[in-house]
Formats: structure tokens, sequence, C-alpha cells
């Protein structure tokens, strides 16, 4: 499908090797191949479950594991932004921590008493309002773009919301409103098939045909990890967040190092004339 917790401090911006009146410019983000759909829907499952085990089984409570997860994700964030070009092996642990504390923030509002359709309506508000400002500085969502600073930290931001809007919004349909996690994830699915039929058949744009899936694997994950995770008398298959977990991230972990060898999912440089001083 040929789709396009706080900010940490930004390093440099993105390198630019240059001729006497040409420049490259990397991408920082993969190309999207099917690579790219299957590692992010994997990564959001894990983001679901790996909340949870850690909620479980750290002993530090969910205010603890928060801290530490936000922590995590600041770090390999601060690495992402100091790669002159898209490497997937640093790109996927970001994508992965960032998920984690996606769910967190989500289950950190369920905690405090919020209901699922009062975060989903923020989180939903919040990841509008980002794309919006996103799009009034740089006049473009294109993740074929993510090639300064400024948009490299409109598009981390997003995925972070998305993330926790994934969750709340996988809460809210597979419990408030009773699908169940398996049927909530194959209303997903559905949803994803026909925005790709869209897009393919009728020319969506491109661009918003990217996002429109993109968030919905948030959704789908988390759904998905929870009916894995679940016993088998709440409706799930009993898994565990344990073995789930380590499943998601074994698959996960080969995916990308094949990926960092076989650089398959590796944007072409673009080329862009130098402006005119």
């Amino acid at each position: 499908m040929a789709y396009e917790t706080s900010e940490t401090s930004v390093a440099s911006s993105v390198v630019a090797a240059a001729s006497s009146d040409r420049r490259l410019r990397w991408n920082k983000v993969p190309e999207v191949t099917v690579y790219f759909w299957i590692i992010t829907v994997l990564c959001t499952t894990v983001g679901e479950t790996a909340a949870d085990l850690l909620d479980e089984k750290a002993g530090l409570g969910l205010t603890g594991v928060s801290v530490l997860m936000s922590a995590l994700l600041a770090v390999v964030m601060v690495v992402q932004f100091r790669t002159s070009a898209y490497r997937a092996g640093v790109y996927w642990p970001v994508v992965t921590l960032i998920s984690v504390v996606g769910t967190l923030a989500s289950d950190n509002l369920d905690n405090m008493g919020v209901p699922p359709e009062t975060s989903t309506t923020v989180f939903a508000i919040v990841l509008a309002v980002v794309f919006t400002v996103w799009y009034r500085r740089q006049r473009t969502l294109s993740i074929r773009s993510i090639d300064t600073t400024g948009r490299e930290s409109s598009y981390w931001l997003a995925v972070l919301f998305m993330g926790a809007l994934g969750t709340a919004a996988g809460d809210l349909v597979s419990e408030r409103m009773y699908f169940g996690h398996w049927l909530s994830a194959v209303l997903c699915g559905l949803v994803i098939a026909a925005v790709a039929l869209a897009h393919f058949g009728l020319d969506l744009d491109a661009v918003w045909s990217f996002w429109a899936a993109y968030i919905l694997t948030r959704p789908l994950g988390a759904s998905i990890g929870d009916y894995l995770s679940q016993p088998t008398g709440d409706g799930g298959a009993g898994l565990g967040t344990v073995v789930t977990s380590a499943l998601f991230l074994s698959v996960i972990l080969a995916l990308v190092v094949y990926l960092a060898v076989a650089r398959k999912d590796v944007a072409q440089p673009q080329q862009t004339a130098r402006p005119a001083v």
C-alpha cells in the first residue's frame, strides 16, 4: 500500500550532501512497503501488551512504569533525531517504545476514572491539532518529505497521539460497545481494506489514505494484543502478556534485522535545487 509524552530535545537538522548547485536530502522514515505495515501493527500490539505486562510485573505502579518508559523513549528519540537518514535499527525501536508510552498515557487516564469516550475524543482532538499545525507550517503531511527537524518532530508527535488514541478507541469499541477484542480487530481490518480499495480503485489521495490507514492500525494492534493476552474466560486467547509480548517482539526483531541488512525499505535520496542566495 503506497501511502504515504512530550517532545524530546532535537539535535541537528538532516545532513545534506551537496554539489555546487544541488543538494541531496534523506528521508527519516522508511518507504511504505508491506514490511512497514506488518511491523507497524506488530509494534502497536506490543505497545498494548508490554504496557500491561510492565504494569503488572515491574512493581513500579502505572506512574512509575510511565516515567521509566518515557525516559527510555527520550533516549532513543534523541538517537533518532541525531541520525542523518532512516536507520531500521533506530527507527523501529522508537515506534515500539512510542506505542508503549501512548498506551500508558491512555491507561493513566483510565486509571484516573476518565471514560474511554472522553479520552478517545481528547486524543482525537489533539491529533487533529498536531496535523493542522504540521500542515500550516510545512504545507504537506507527506511522509516522503520527513527531511527536516520540524517535520520529524510533527511526525513523531502524531505517532505518539495515534498510539494513545488507538488504545482508547480500542477499549471504547471492544468494551464499552461490547464488540469484544476479536470483532474489534476484524472491524478495523475491514475499514483499512476499505481505505485501500478507495485509494487504489477510486484514487483517494495517497497522503490522506496513508494517514487514515495508519491511524486505524492503532486500534487494530491494540485489539489484537488484548485478544491474544486476555484469559479465555474474558473472551481472549489466553496467551498472557509475557508470551504475547515475547512472540511479537521476536518477530519485530527478526524483521528489523532483515531490513537493516537488505535495506528494502530505504528511500532514495531526493535531489532538490539549492535555493538562490
